[in-house]
């Protein structure tokens, strides 16, 4: 056990070769913080199984953690949108985010649950479900959604203000 959590269980599924549909009902049954407790269930990612693009936001927002899949909030139809534009297919995507359990907070009576930022804990405990996302799906490209994802996938130095639009190589 580290910080009272049990070991997250998506190293052990990967090196026995766990496919993206085992490690999801897993993720569901992950405790390795408590981000799950206020969640209604872990969002893993979705999409094909290998694809040129993975798309990886921060966490799942309210509406994404009431459905159970990512990004078909008000930031789904955002990257729905800004796929079309791009001339992408978003059913040829793979979405997910680095944070698996949505982090929210009491809001007003008009919106009860409001997004609070993960902290590097609760990304570090989810960090190896991403990993995991990533090896199975294999894209050419990833495409980080926000400083979230940047920082957690290319490192913590990254600046969205400073990096928007570089390309960085991945292993």
């Amino acid at each position: 056990m580290t910080d009272g959590y049990p070991p997250n269980p998506a190293p052990e599924l990967v090196a026995r070769g766990a496919d993206l549909e085992e490690l999801a009902e897993a993720a569901d049954a992950c405790r390795s913080c408590h981000l799950y407790q206020d969640a209604t269930q872990a969002v893993f990612g979705e999409g094909p199984g290998s694809t040129t693009y993975l798309m990886v936001g921060e966490q799942p927002g309210d509406q994404e953690d009431r459905r159970g899949k990512p990004f078909v909030g008000p930031a789904g139809r955002v990257l729905d949108d800004a796929l079309h534009e791009a001339g992408i297919d978003r059913d040829a995507t793979y979405v997910t985010n680095v944070v698996k359990h949505f982090k929210w907070k009491p809001g007003p009576d008009s919106k009860p649950r409001l997004h609070a930022k993960p902290n590097r804990t609760e990304i570090t405990a989810c960090r190896p479900w991403l990993d995991a996302e990533i090896e199975r799906v294999d894209p050419a490209v990833i495409v980080c959604l926000g400083a979230t994802a940047a920082q957690s996938v290319i490192g913590p130095s990254v600046r969205v203000t400073r990096d928007h639009g570089v390309p960085f190589e991945f292993d």
